[in-house]
């Protein structure tokens, strides 16, 4: 039976790099009581304004709220939204030193406009193009400085699209990890879906996975769900297929094990971030226990727990350590 107060004890012993795209996320809550006279619009009334950190930065995020050593490698722009995430990451105890700036970037914001407990309006300010090659100099050095000066156990690739994870950057990463031992995992996204060659774990999403493999299928099942892993693993060689099923749970495969595991119910009132919380709780417990199904089982309950929240949020150590203990204790005796 698995001891979960010692499991999620030893998270303390875990340095994890997260490298890729970073964003601050800013909400502005008000509330709405009429329509604008000017266009067919609610009129919100603000009363508060929240900045949270989202992006790769909600992976490091998660990494750091459960008790992980945790430093971010990616580009901000010098402006006042890179001041802010700069500042938000490191009063969360997230190393920062290897935040590097460019002037001809801009730090990635979505400003999310909140009334009637809901998104009303998303304002995006962003930088889309790949990173100049001196840019990637510049970032593969920090990434080799962090692996040979730190040691690392894990390394987080978070890839929105933003540029800062270029196909050369991925592949000299992946490279230096596996030179040094260090376990990776990367949550991917369409336009690199493949360059993640050799990689630990492999942790798409399904709408992820059927964009990336041009499926068609409407409804996939398990044995559907192990061809998809062979087909993956054809292109990637990577050691585990990891993807999430929205409310139909997880399907995990590492060599001939695979299995789905189903979801907990939840009350679900925000699916943002949860692949963030996924990827980060997953790469933790696949650090200390090496376990592919216990992985699968935390991460499981961790994506569904951070559901229940509005917006981007960190999951709750103690909490998860709970429903760890309520929901796995029993099924693993």
């Amino acid at each position: 039976m698995t001891d979960f107060k010692q499991l999620f004890g030893s998270f303390q012993q875990i340095k994890a790099g997260v490298i890729g795209d970073l964003m601050l996320d800013t909400y502005l809550w008000g509330h709405v009581d009429r329509i604008s006279p000017e266009a067919p619009v609610p009129v919100v009334a603000l009363e508060r304004t929240e900045y949270r950190i989202g992006g790769a930065g909600n992976v490091a995020l998660n990494l750091a709220s459960l008790g992980a050593r945790v430093s971010v490698l990616s580009f901000a722009g010098k402006d006042a939204d890179g001041g802010k995430l700069s500042e938000l990451l490191a009063g969360h105890g997230i190393e920062t030193s290897r935040l590097l700036t460019s002037e001809s970037r801009i730090t990635t914001s979505k400003a999310r406009v909140m009334g009637r407990n809901q998104q009303m309006l998303r304002l995006d300010s962003e930088t889309t193009r790949d990173l100049v090659t001196a840019e990637e100099d510049a970032l593969l050095e920090e990434v080799r400085r962090y692996i040979e000066n730190e040691r690392p156990q894990v390394m987080i690739f978070e890839d929105y699209n933003k540029g800062v994870l270029t196909p050369r950057v991925i592949r000299e990463t992946i490279a230096l990890c596996r030179q040094h031992d260090v376990i990776t995992a990367v949550d991917p996204k369409r336009k690199n879906f493949f360059a993640y060659e050799g990689v630990t774990i492999f942790k798409p999403n399904l709408k992820e996975v059927k964009e990336g493999l041009n499926l068609l299928l409407e409804e996939i099942k398990f044995p559907a769900l192990e061809q998809i892993h062979k087909q993956l693993a054809e292109r990637l060689h990577h050691q585990i297929s990891f993807i999430t099923l929205s409310e139909k749970g997880v399907f995990f495969q590492n060599g001939v094990v695979s299995e789905h595991i189903p979801s907990h119910i939840r009350n679900i009132a925000d699916v943002s971030g949860a692949g963030d919380t996924v990827i980060a709780v997953a790469s933790l417990v696949y650090a200390v226990r090496k376990d592919v199904r216990l992985m699968a089982e935390v991460a499981n309950i961790a994506g569904g727990l951070v559901c229940e929240e509005v917006g981007t949020a960190a999951i709750g150590k103690d909490l998860l350590l709970v429903e760890c203990e309520r929901l796995l204790t029993v099924s693993n005796k």
